[in-house]
């Protein structure tokens, strides 16, 4: 079953098939195939892979950010990174990645922040004289935060496929290491803008304006933190919390910028469900094909593969990291986790590696991977949004990928990264 499987799972993906439908029909021909299972298993595995209380987070997280997208909220947390810091040099290039790591504490989505806030950002930057192919790079570069910090959609779909780990204990793994992508962004921004004279004619504000900008965006701001808190206080799950999410963003759509309406509600109903069908579709398909490399024990496989080459834990995470990196490339974030995580998981038992110290390596490896040439899905996003050509996107995130690189080597190298914010929080796993 082994070759028919994966032959036609390539042969989908070249062929451009949706990444769902690779899997279902590659799944349920390989199983045909065989002949010695029932087809019942199909839809059997399709549903179970959707059969899962804590799954229920991810439409809820969708339809979060959609309606704090539809309050207009971006234009009040540019208002306030341009406070902050566009007053120095790249300054507009800084006020992307600030907005975006801000709109991460909504979102949890890098679609989410390339469709939304990446492309005012785009369009901000270009005004102020930045280049129009290194305005959308930049924007593409910044959206992959968005998984990262919490809260996260991949992070609960990894939670679900590794019970090693727990929503609550990656939501808080990704503080650290979604500031630093932030912080290496704008070290990357800064250079560039430097060697290249962009700049900002924008003055210094003072610190009245600072606060008065920072009063607009605190409802905005305070989300990530009723979600993180009620969590860890115990108030409710991480699945109740994403409802909770919803009501806090209906909260702030109607009386606080009081721009949601009915018809404008019905209209975020309709997307966040178009969004949430393709992603369930994906999850359901991903489980039925995560079954079949469990069946024919692939994962045992890989993981006694890499124990022959090496017995060094660090050796085994680099290994590890360059094999999701090229399967990032090629494969979408969510079926990538349910594919991945059951394959490579055990290895952190058998190295010793801190579980979430190898979950977060292997999230922000993928998050990069939505900004890699041949499927990066972001870079895709951006061309279509700013009518952009793909081969020059792609070399101008070039060097802001490099940094992003220079972040996941950093959580590889130090496991602290990590497991600190976890730990004092009392989430070893």
């Amino acid at each position: 079953m082994t070759t028919p499987l994966f032959a036609l799972f390539v042969v989908g993906l070249v062929i451009g098939l949706p990444i769902a439908f690779v899997m279902g029909v590659a799944g349920a021909l390989a199983l045909a195939w065989e002949g010695k299972l029932s087809m019942l298993s199909v839809p059997q595995r399709v549903f179970d892979g959707i059969n899962s209380f804590p799954l229920m987070a991810v439409p809820f997280f969708i339809l979060a950010a959609d309606l704090m997208t539809a309050s207009g909220i971006t234009s009040a947390l540019l208002r306030f990174s341009q406070s902050v810091v566009g007053h120095i040099r790249g300054g507009m290039g800084h006020v992307n990645v600030l907005t975006s790591v801000m709109f991460a504490g909504i979102s949890g989505s890098a679609l989410a922040d390339a469709a939304g806030p990446g492309a005012i950002e785009m369009r901000m930057m270009e005004k102020a004289g930045y280049e129009r192919y290194y305005s959308a790079a930049l924007s593409a570069a910044t959206a992959t935060i968005g998984p990262i910090i919490p809260p996260s959609i991949i992070m609960v779909i990894y939670a679900l496929t590794d019970s090693r780990v727990t929503v609550a204990g990656l939501f808080l793994a990704g503080v650290l290491p979604g500031l630093l992508l932030g912080a290496a962004l704008m070290a990357a921004n800064h250079w560039i803008s430097v060697r290249r004279g962009y700049g900002t004619a924008q003055p210094r504000l003072g610190w009245g304006e600072r606060l008065a900008s920072l009063a607009r965006a605190a409802p905005i701001l305070a989300m990530p933190a009723i979600i993180i808190g009620g969590i860890l206080s115990g108030l409710f799950t991480p699945t109740e919390a994403s409802a909770v999410a919803v009501f806090y963003a209906l909260f702030v759509g109607l009386f606080v910028t009081r721009t949601l309406n009915a018809r404008l509600i019905a209209k975020v109903l309709l997307q966040s469900g178009l969004v949430t069908s393709a992603a369930l579709i994906i999850v359901s398909t991903a489980s039925l094909f995560a079954w079949l490399l469990t069946l024919l024990q692939i994962p045992q496989t890989i993981a006694a593969s890499i124990a022959q080459m090496t017995s060094d834990p660090l050796v085994v995470m680099l290994l590890v990291a360059g094999f999701v990196l090229v399967c990032g490339m090629f494969i979408d974030t969510l079926p990538a986790v349910i594919i991945l995580v059951p394959v490579l998981g055990p290895l952190a038992d058998q190295f010793g590696i801190p579980a979430l110290q190898f979950a977060m390596a292997i999230v922000l490896n993928l998050t990069i991977g939505m900004i890699t040439p041949p499927v990066g899905a972001v870079l895709f996003v951006m061309a279509s949004v700013a009518r952009l050509r793909l081969d020059r996107l792609t070399r101008a995130v070039l060097p802001l990928l490099a940094a992003e690189l220079a972040v996941l080597v950093l959580v590889i190298l130090v496991p602290a990264l990590s497991t600190a914010v976890p730990a004092m929080f009392g989430y070893s796993r």
